[in-house]
């Protein structure tokens, strides 16, 4: 029921133009393997964005997808549900697009509320922006 009340919450702050760049994603399965939790599309201004994960949120590693434009991805703070955060150092200087390291959690498999990234633009002759998705693994692990 709490997971059923925050995914309308967070409906209805979406709809209202508050998560603007960013494009929630339910999750629904739980089928063990990679899903895309989430994306949004980076300001050129701005160097933090994060990404509010919703539904189905139990995972046992992350990594990003960046596409469109290039990006510094340099760490990410992960925020559990249960209030706890991990920070993770990512350094991914790559000038093209592609995906960056995995990125094991704490603990196992665990239940995410949003991941805050930091981030630098690269200089780009159009002002294009990066668009950033986020992909989750799960494991299932402890599940019968």
């Amino acid at each position: 029921m709490k997971k059923f009340a925050m995914i309308v919450v967070f409906a209805c702050v979406g709809m209202s133009g508050v998560a603007i760049g960013q494009i929630p994603k339910v999750i629904l399965s739980d089928k063990t393997g990679w899903h895309k939790i989430g994306e949004t599309t980076v300001d050129l201004t701005k160097e933090t964005d994060e990404v509010v994960v919703l539904g189905a949120d139990r995972f046992a590693s992350i990594k990003f997808k960046v596409e469109d434009q290039a990006i510094n991805l340099q760490s990410a703070e992960v925020v559990y549900e249960s209030g706890e955060n991990q920070n993770v150092t990512i350094i991914f200087n790559k000038k093209d697009e592609g995906y960056s390291r995995v990125i094991d959690l704490n603990g196992g498999e665990r239940d995410l509320s949003k991941i805050v990234f930091v981030y630098k633009t690269l200089p780009n002759a159009d002002n294009k922006k990066a668009r950033v998705e986020l992909w989750g693994l799960k494991t299932n692990a402890g599940t019968k």
